[in-house]
């Protein structure tokens, strides 16, 4: 088996080889571009309709890549189609909510008032136990708790809980929340981010003087800090080697 595999390498038709990378770059390149023109989408947020396109548009990038009797071309045209239809359909699908619910689909009531409607969980393919699994990470152990379970389009599950087991608001308690927004990571990896410390009117100067305050005097310890809206400073420290080798041990 070896020898055969050696000798498969040194037989190597290297020519061929250099036409594979070369269609491998290209419809990378491709897929960069047409991804981009469809939009961001994680692929848990992807409809029926988006799942189909990208698997095809993957298909049509292999075999762009590894078909050698068939031209580059075909593929480029092949994947430009589909992302040209997969943004054509994106686009509609924002201006007409009937064809927003033909493409996308609609979400599917589960549990209603606390009661499950067994048709549409036969509709939606999901048999009990998937459906616990699913609660269960949700944090809903107890299904008891649950008043409504949607599914949505994208195949996630939606849970409404009870009133008896709704999490208290400051609102609720007549209290006055602090302010509340994005961080700024002003520390990387021992490295201080000068652009957003600016974003935050702040310098080096004031992040150093923080540092100090907190008992830290070496940067390069620093996996993360970061500053809130309040100007609060939170340090996340690398783990030492002697900890690291403690955890191996």
């Amino acid at each position: 088996m070896v020898i055969t595999l050696i000798n498969d390498i040194l037989n190597t038709n290297w020519y061929e080889v250099g036409i594979v990378a070369s269609r491998a770059l290209f419809s990378l390149v491709t897929l960069f571009f047409i991804t981009r023109l469809i939009g961001k989408k994680q692929v848990s947020e992807l409809s029926l309709f988006d799942y189909v396109i990208s698997i095809s548009i993957g298909n049509f990038a292999a075999e762009m890549s590894m078909n050698l009797d068939a031209q580059v071309i075909n593929g480029f045209v092949a994947v430009l189609i589909f992302g040209l239809i997969a943004t054509m359909v994106a686009i509609l699908t924002m201006k007409s909510i009937f064809l927003r619910r033909f493409f996308m689909g609609t979400p599917t009531i589960i549990i209603e008032n606390g009661k499950f409607i067994y048709k549409n969980l036969k509709r939606v393919k999901m048999d009990i136990n998937d459906f616990l699994e699913t609660a269960r990470i949700a944090g809903y152990f107890d299904i008891s708790q649950i008043k409504y379970a949607l599914m949505e389009a994208n195949g996630k599950v939606s849970f409404l809980p009870m009133e008896d087991y709704n999490y208290l608001t400051p609102k609720d308690m007549n209290i006055k929340p602090s302010k509340s927004g994005l961080c700024a990571n002003v520390i990387i990896d021992g490295k201080i981010m000068k652009n957003n410390l600016d974003v935050i009117d702040k310098d080096g100067n004031w992040l150093l003087k923080q540092l100090k305050i907190k008992g830290i005097n070496d940067i390069d310890e620093i996996l993360l800090a970061t500053v809130d809206i309040n100007e609060k400073l939170v340090i996340y420290k690398k783990e030492s080697k002697e900890f690291i080798k403690n955890i191996l041990e």
